[in-house]
């Protein structure tokens, strides 16, 4: 059993119920839905029983495409279930001994139309730009929003033949509207003609626009879908080098996220001869975020240098992957992403390191004073999130719930900010919404400023969580060592280990108030909390760790460190 799916069957029916209603979730009831109906109708020629099948599939799909104004609805998507309630009615129709030509023609004409939909889908998919913000190349930015309104047409289509054919009325306003629906299909294919053409030119041209703009170094992202911080997090510093450079992303996805969030040209390469494009004469690095699986296909041109620079460090799993070893360089925070390695025999030449610091932390401000002298402290809670695999999974949200509890009873004001994977599971997610109705209750009854939702999700940086906060729970993440640069008391949840032998596999744990999640039963809560938030004997052990995985550099310039190194490679 997959974790997805051990998540759908572990929610019970709050997780049904989320599963069903989630964006992309309804694809298997509405499926399901429509086809009964349908056989249905064909074996019984049944309205009673076969019209609840096919309302369910209509409400469902209205559902699917309540964000068709946004452009989230994608072209050529749910094509079986709404032809299947079309040919129902058309059976439903005909058993009534209907002679009404224009109904007929109508679900005819519609089921035409919503099978031409997976053909102007490709239509689109070839329109897609190739690029943005590249001088030289004029081309359209962001995702193209040419066909959301089709699907949505289409299915109100099918609405009013569902009407005509059950009910006494003609079935000409049902003709009115199947032309309708092949009027837009018609458009669309028009105007996604158009920008599969201007694709097709750009193209052409990309090359040489490439080369006249003469970039000095690449930014190479691949990633799944809301995970444009590991990018984001990177371009401002990689801005302060003062060289042209490009972003190369591999999914339309990715492109969208990249365009979002910088000026510089984006390039969106899909298939593997495609990079062939991009390595033009001035470029000489290209920098890395992650290890996605496709940093082969462009760290097999050999001239380039190829430097990872990693989107946080950790003491998890992945943070010492030997997979690192196929990159020239390897930019880390201090000397414990070096010993980690080592640590889990992972064999790593020292030239293929550079320490160059976190220069994401420059913003974090400092402990503002022991903190046993603050009266009501604001404690940070971040989990992280599951993970791709059992034995990454350092999530610490199932017992979440009752950590916030003992915070609260300790007067705190809570900062929650899980990390954004978490929307992704039924369970995690049924968790975050526990926790956020514990807070809001809170702050009704005591007044405390508690911050969560979009505030503190997505209004409130990283950063600002950190600032606000005098203490923080997480888990084995990358937001620790991060936190260590303001020397503030923090505790990290052991969920695959006993609190015994945390420190042994996780370092950092060193500097760390431990609680004891092993096997999801809480153990010693209360007293690492009362530590953390009171005597605080490690403090004087977080300063020399910081400088351990942070690296030792003048606060003042502590950024620039980053930049000075980089600079030597471009």
């Amino acid at each position: 059993m997959t974790t997805a799916t051990a998540d759908k069957t572990s929610g019970g029916i709050a997780g049904l119920v989320r599963f069903m209603t989630a964006a992309k979730a309804p694809t298997l009831p509405i499926n399901l839905s429509a086809v009964v109906g349908a056989l249905v109708a064909v074996i019984t020629q049944s309205v009673a029983w076969s019209l609840p099948f096919m309302l369910i599939a209509l409400l469902l799909l209205a559902w699917q495409w309540r964000g068709a104004k946004a452009g989230q609805v994608e072209i050529g998507t749910l094509v079986v279930p709404r032809v299947a309630i079309l040919l129902a009615l058309a059976v439903l129709a005909l058993a009534r001994d209907t002679s009404d030509a224009a109904l007929l023609a109508a679900v005819v004409l519609a089921v035409l139309a919503t099978t031409l939909e997976p053909t102007l889908a490709a239509v689109a998919r070839a329109g897609y730009p190739v690029t943005s913000n590249l001088p030289g190349l004029r081309t359209s930015p962001g995702r193209i929003r040419l066909m959301p309104w089709v699907p949505p047409i289409n299915g109100a289509v099918v609405a009013v033949v569902l009407i005509a054919a059950l009910t006494p009325l003609p079935g000409w306003p049902a003709l009115v509207a199947a032309l309708g629906g092949l009027a837009a299909l018609a458009v669309a294919g028009l105007r996604g003609l158009q920008t599969a053409l201007a694709r097709r030119r750009a193209e052409g041209k990309l090359r040489s626009a490439l080369t006249s703009y003469e970039p000095v170094f690449a930014v190479y992202w691949q990633a799944a879908a809301g995970t444009s911080y590991q990018l984001g997090m990177w371009l401002p510093y990689l801005e302060r080098l003062g060289k042209p450079f490009i972003v190369v992303v591999r999914t339309r996805v990715n492109f969208d996220e990249a365009v979002a969030l910088t000026t510089a040209p984006v390039v969106l390469r899909t298939a593997l001869t495609d990079l062939d494009d991009v390595i033009v004469p001035s470029l000489k690095t290209v920098f890395y975020m992650n290890n996605a699986i496709r940093n082969c296909h462009m760290v097999r041109y050999e001239h380039l240098t190829h430097i990872q620079l990693n989107h946080g460090d950790s003491d998890k799993a992945p943070s010492y992957n030997p997979v690192f070893r196929m990159y020239d360089k390897n930019f880390v925070a201090g000397q414990a992403a070096v010993d980690r390695f080592a640590a889990n025999g992972v064999s790593m030449p020292a030239e293929m390191f550079a320490i160059v610091g976190r220069p994401q932390v420059e913003g974090i401000t400092l402990a503002r004073g022991p903190i046993s002298a603050l009266a009501d402290p604001t404690v940070l809670y971040a989990p992280t999130w599951a993970g791709f695999h059992a034995d990454s999974n350092y999530c610490s949200l199932p017992v979440g719930y009752d950590i916030i509890k003992a915070l609260l009873a300790r007067g705190a004001t809570i900062v929650f900010r899980p990390h954004p994977y978490a929307a992704n599971s039924p369970v995690l997610a049924r968790e975050c919404d526990r926790i956020r109705g514990l807070l809001a209750e809170d702050r009704k009854s005591t007044g405390r400023a508690h911050r969560f939702g979009t505030e503190a999700e997505k209004t409130m940086s990283v950063t600002d969580c950190f600032n606000v906060s005098d203490a923080m729970v997480s888990d084995v993440s990358s937001v620790v060592a991060d936190y260590l640069y303001s020397e503030k008391p923090f505790a990290m949840v052991s969920v695959l280990t006993s609190a015994a032998d945390f420190p042994k596999e996780f370092p950092l744990a060193r500097a760390s108030y431990v609680i004891d999640a092993h096997r999801k039963r809480l153990q010693g809560l209360d007293a690492s909390l009362d530590e953390m938030l009171g005597s605080d004997p490690l403090a004087e052990t977080r300063r020399s760790l910081k400088r351990y995985y942070l690296g030792d550099f003048p606060a003042e310039s502590y950024a620039q460190r980053f930049v000075d190194e980089a600079s030597r490679y471009v």
